[in-house]
Order: C-alpha cells, then sequence, then structure tokens
C-alpha cells in the first residue's frame, strides 16, 4: 500500500509528463477502436452484399455444382422439396428468407450482336427481398409475378445488344435433354450494378420460364439462404451438414466456400488492418515506455532517498513499475471510452463515403454501399482492453528490472 501511495504521489508531481504520455495513449486507443469499428461494419456490408447476390450465408447445391457450373448438375424437384423443407426447419429461428435460383451459360442474340451471358431463373417476388437487384434499377421494372417471357438485364449488355426496355432478343442453352434451343424473352428492365462483369453478363428471367425452357421441372442450380447474421453460418452449416449427411446429391456450404473471392478480399484487408493496428499499439507501447524510462533516468537523486528510507532496489523498482501500470490502466479506459463515444456519437447512423465512391466501391466482386455503420463488439472490446493492459504492464516492467542493477552502479 505505501509503495502504491509512492507511485501515485510520482504521477501527480509529474503532471506534463504524465498528461502527455497519457495523451498519447488515449489518442492511440481512441483510433484503434474507430478503425477497428469501422473495419468490422465495412465487413458486415461487404458479406451482406456479397450473399445477398451470391449464394447466400448458406447454400445447398449439387456436390459438384461448384467446380462445373453447368446445368446438369442440378438439383432436381424432390431434392428441392427435400432440402428446401429441412433448412427452413432448421434455421427457423436464424432464417431471413430464401431463393431458389436455376442458372445456365448461354448466348443473348439480338439483330446487333451476339453475347455470351449467365442466365438466372430466380422467383421475382422472393428474389426481391433476397438481394438488392431491383434497387439499381435504371430503366423499366423488375420482375414480376406473371411475368413468362421478360428479362432483367444490365445496362452494358443492353448497349451491346442495342436493345431497351420493351424491345426482344433471343436467349440461347443446352438443356437438360442436351439440345440446343433458344427462348425469346422481352426487356422488362435494365440495372446496373456497377460491376462490368455483372452488368454484361447477368440475365434474370422467371424461373417457371427457366424449368419450362430448359426441361428442368422444379429444378433448382441452387438454394440460398439468407441469415439475421453472418456468425450464424457455421453453426447452420455444421446442423445441416449432421441432418443431410445421408443425402449424396446434396452438398451444404458456408458463404465463405461459395463466395470464395469474397472470403479472400476480406481475409487479405483483415490481413492490412491488423498490421496497422499492431504499428499503432507499438507506438503506444514506445510511448509508455519512454515515459517510465525518463521517469526512472531523471529521478537518481528521487530514488536515493528512497532507499535511504528504507526502500531496496526492487521495492523501488516496484514503485517504477506501478506508475506504469496506472497510467496504462487510465489512459486505457479514457481512450477506449473515449473512442466508443466519439465513434457511436458521431457515426452510429453510418459514415458515408459516396463523395469518395459515388458509384459504390468494388470489393471482392461485390458492390459495397458508400454508407457504413460501425460496428462494436463486447470481444473487440476485451480484445483491445487486454491487449493494452498488457502491453502496459510488460513495458513498465522492463525498466522496473532493469532499474536495481542500475541503482547498484549509479547511486
Amino acid at each position: 500500500m505505501v509503495l502504491l501511495k509512492l507511485a501515485m504521489r510520482s504521477v501527480g508531481r509529474n503532471v506534463r509528463r504524465s498528461i502527455l504520455t497519457s495523451l498519447a495513449m488515449v489518442l492511440g486507443l481512441a483510433l484503434l477502436v474507430f478503425s477497428r469499428s469501422l473495419a468490422e461494419g465495412a465487413y458486415d456490408e461487404m458479406i451482406d452484399s456479397g450473399v445477398r447476390m451470391g449464394s447466400g450465408h448458406i447454400a445447398i447445391q449439387n456436390p459438384e455444382y461448384l467446380t462445373s457450373r453447368k446445368l446438369e448438375h442440378r438439383l432436381e424437384e424432390e431434392v428441392v422439396n427435400l432440402a428446401s423443407e429441412m433448412t427452413q426447419d432448421v434455421l427457423k429461428e436464424s432464417l431471413v428468407t430464401w431463393v431458389p435460383r436455376l442458372a445456365v451459360d448461354g448466348l443473348a442474340s439480338s439483330t446487333a450482336a451476339a453475347v455470351p451471358v449467365r442466365i438466372e431463373g430466380v422467383d421475382p417476388d422472393r428474389e426481391r427481398t433476397f438481394s438488392n437487384i431491383e434497387g439499381q434499377l435504371q430503366d423499366g421494372r423488375y420482375l414480376e409475378v406473371g411475368d413468362r417471357l421478360h428479362a432483367y438485364i444490365g445496362t452494358e449488355l443492353a448497349q451491346r445488344l442495342d436493345v431497351q426496355v420493351g424491345n426482344r432478343f433471343v436467349l440461347t442453352a443446352q438443356t437438360a435433354t442436351g439440345d440446343v434451343e433458344g427462348q425469346l424473352v422481352r426487356v422488362a428492365g435494365i440495372f446496373q450494378m456497377g460491376i462490368p462483369e455483372v452488368d454484361q453478363s447477368l440475365i434474370h428471367i422467371p424461373i417457371d420460364t427457366a424449368r419450362e425452357w430448359l426441361h428442368t421441372p422444379g429444378a433448382a442450380s441452387t438454394l440460398a439462404f439468407l441469415l439475421k447474421g453472418a456468425e450464424l453460418t457455421d453453426i447452420g452449416v455444421e446442423t445441416l451438414q449432421l441432418k443431410l449427411e445421408n443425402e449424396r446429391k446434396i452438398r451444404v456450404l458456408g458463404w465463405q466456400e461459395s463466395s470464395p473471392e469474397l472470403a479472400a478480399a476480406i481475409r487479405l484487408d483483415s490481413t492490412g488492418n491488423y498490421i496497422f493496428h499492431s504499428i499503432l499499439l507499438a507506438i503506444i507501447a514506445l510511448a509508455i515506455l519512454n515515459a517510465v524510462m525518463i521517469s526512472v533516468l531523471g529521478r537518481r537523486r528521487e530514488f536515493g532517498v528512497l532507499q535511504a528510507m528504507g526502500l531496496t532496489g526492487v521495492e523501488t523498482g516496484f514503485v517504477v513499475f506501478l506508475e506504469g501500470l496506472f497510467l496504462t490502466f487510465t489512459s486505457g479506459v479514457a481512450g477506449i471510452s473515449a473512442g466508443l463515444l466519439f465513434t457511436w456519437g458521431l457515426f452510429r447512423e453510418g459514415l458515408d463515403f459516396s463523395i469518395f465512391m459515388e458509384d459504390g466501391l468494388e470489393f471482392g466482386g461485390q458492390i459495397m454501399e458508400p454508407i457504413i455503420i460501425p460496428r462494436f463488439s463486447v470481444e473487440q472490446i476485451l480484445i483491445s482492453t487486454l491487449v493494452i493492459l498488457s502491453i502496459g504492464t510488460i513495458s513498465s516492467l522492463s525498466p522496473a528490472c532493469v532499474h536495481p542493477s542500475w541503482m547498484s552502479l549509479k547511486l
């Protein structure tokens, strides 16, 4: 208790040094909390956009479909019914919605050009609540229930085919029978995602039309399931795999497997963030170490008085350690609190990056919305707190351990 009082008095006597050290730590920690919460919010937005345009948080496919992307590796009607019913039952607490999709590579032809395309048969009502493709509408409308010979196409594809809303063109693809057949469709609407590969190749048509044209009644290439949060994916996949382990024609995939480009992009960006945060933590550690070392080197007379009063070298070193630990703890709490208050107080409605990316930001093959809402997590706050306390303890302990031997030589 006496040593703690001596440490507190030392901090109070050197107000300027203590304030400068604490200020550096508080600013560093506030920046750490802000950048980390912003990164977590950005990842949430990336994943949400990616799974909505992709195969959902959880996808059910034929075991061969992910690598082949061919119509022959589809889910037949009885498998679709079994998988959809069982999945809805298993995921009912975490499921938001789900969609069936029947996809095939084909050719879109008009009097102006012939363009290779990716044709997706979709359920208009379900797709409207699942994906955000209707929100990218530029002209016309999205598909509706009752549409039969309508198509929703990208702006670049419309330009290459030289078609507008209301114009007709022909889709050609290999059907389930092995024959190449055509389907005449009319442009219902034109969208712009901002990703060239999507805008020039993706076509949505009603799934009933696709099934009839391709001779695949009730079939689907993918059953995509949207959950309440990406963190529910792993447990959902594990549970479904156990339930469907005897179904050899079914494979359950998490979004990391069904959208590998997005998962790889997030891992790469996350690595860069960890490097940045490590550098920031190293700077904070140096600030603590610098403050404690200056405290040691500039207080020879004070330490001499303490030892003359009966303190041993180890006890004197422990006083130095307590000073650094006190600064670390108080600055850590203040820094994390300041970061939380700053981020939540100013940006709880989201941080608008539209000035930097008017058409959205492409990331991992997906378009992110320009407004990013920071996300806090208890895990993030606890880890940041523990890391700071560990850094402060080690940084404060180093000069304290060196101090007794140094004192014996210098005093």
